[in-house]
């Protein structure tokens, strides 16, 4: 099919993966309905149309923890990522890269942190989550600071997994989940060949390297019900500002007393984040959060979002709302899948095009003069 708009790579990549694939990352929590607002709410942001401004010389160009951005975008950590192309998290990493933008890789990774370092030509950012297992976490950071990472994005909205039920529907989990699998993929020849035979190991590749032995897709869903802890408290999260060496952001927030407090815990940035929709149906969008958090925190924390995000349009509104820069999730994920390396690339490439388009017609020429001056009242 034609790709004209970013919201194009979603249908291509429906068309391209097995159902168990698309619907782990299509789908939210419950009846889905923060995942729809997430979407909808931004879209309902109208911006203030000005003329006759001089936006000849327009930048895109942003600095987040001291490292330049071509924009202020960030590819968010996803899980599985290699999943959805062959070794997905480096091409997507690679495709960040090229284009001036940092990748986020995920604990529960296909490919682990000295692999995707390595092939990048850019440092990447490092994502992990609250586990019982210290001596994972210990290791997944000691392992990052080898390879070079020097942002920490440490996800504390995930004490338990969201109740998602397309997974169980689609053959992710459920009953006779293994064998829905196969099935899907013989029906998928493209990606059975380019992911499932020649992007192999298919495993968990950090959690691996840990433990010495491979932890499989068949291992994924169970592992991560088993391992996250719900007993966890900002005083537990002490010893890995104190043993990180880098910048630390905290992914999750969405309550302005949480957003304070991680001020006070001293993180150099929060993302505020609903997880997708994938974790509590019924809160807030990401959209809403927003603007009475950069309220109480602007100034003191960098300021990330992410959370249905779509295009170059959506990155202008949520810097406006009081983000310094946002992150990419489901987008490239979409992208990733349909063609890989090329598909994350051009995929950034029309973000920034259309981030161009909406700065030009609204009167800035730079990042830092978006703000809530150019939405409508």
């Amino acid at each position: 099919m034609i790709i004209s708009a970013t919201t194009d790579y979603r249908e291509a990549a429906r068309r391209r993966l097995p159902p168990f694939l698309f619907h782990y990352i299509d789908g939210g929590a419950y009846a889905e309905h923060t995942m729809g607002r997430n979407m909808s709410d931004l879209s309902d942001v109208a911006l203030r149309q000005r003329v006759l401004r001089n936006v000849a010389d327009l930048s895109l160009e942003t600095m987040v923890f001291g490292q330049p951005l071509a924009m202020p975008v960030v590819l968010a950590p996803v899980g599985l990522t290699g999943m959805y192309a062959r070794r997905g998290e480096v091409q997507a990493a690679r495709a960040a890269a090229s284009k001036g933008v940092p990748f986020t890789l995920s604990t529960v990774s296909v490919c682990a942190i000295d692999e995707v370092q390595r092939q990048s030509s850019a440092p990447i950012w490092f994502q992990l989550y609250v586990l019982k297992d210290r001596g994972f976490m210990r290791d997944a950071l000691e392992r990052a600071q080898a390879a070079g990472v020097q942002t920490l994005v440490f996800t504390v909205d995930m004490p338990v997994p969201g109740a998602r039920y397309r997974d169980a529907h689609s053959g992710m989990s459920g009953p006779n989940a293994a064998f829905r699998r196969m099935v899907q993929a013989i029906t998928h020849p493209r990606w059975a060949w380019d992911v499932g035979v020649m992007g192999r190991p298919h495993d968990l590749g950090n959690i691996s390297a840990y433990r010495g032995a491979a932890t499989g897709l068949a291992d994924y869903i169970g592992w991560l019900g088993d391992n996250f802890d719900p007993s966890i408290g900002w005083r537990d999260l002490e010893w890995i500002r104190d043993f990180w060496k880098g910048s630390i952001v905290i992914k999750g927030i969405l309550d302005v007393e949480d957003a304070r407090d991680a001020v006070s815990f001293g993180a150099d940035g929060i993302v505020v984040s609903n997880h997708g929709g994938r974790q509590l149906d019924g809160v807030l969008s990401s959209a809403r959060a927003l603007p009475a958090i950069a309220d109480a925190v602007k100034g003191q924390v960098s300021i990330l979002a992410d959370s249905g995000i779509r295009s170059g349009l959506d990155v202008v509104r949520m810097l406006a709302l009081g983000a310094d820069a946002v992150l990419l999730g489901r987008a490239f994920i979409y992208a990733l899948a349909t063609a890989g390396e090329a598909g994350v690339a051009n995929l950034l490439d029309l973000f920034a095009k259309e981030m161009r388009v909406a700065m030009a017609l609204t009167g800035v020429r730079s990042i830092a003069r978006i703000d809530r001056s150019i939405l409508a009242a």
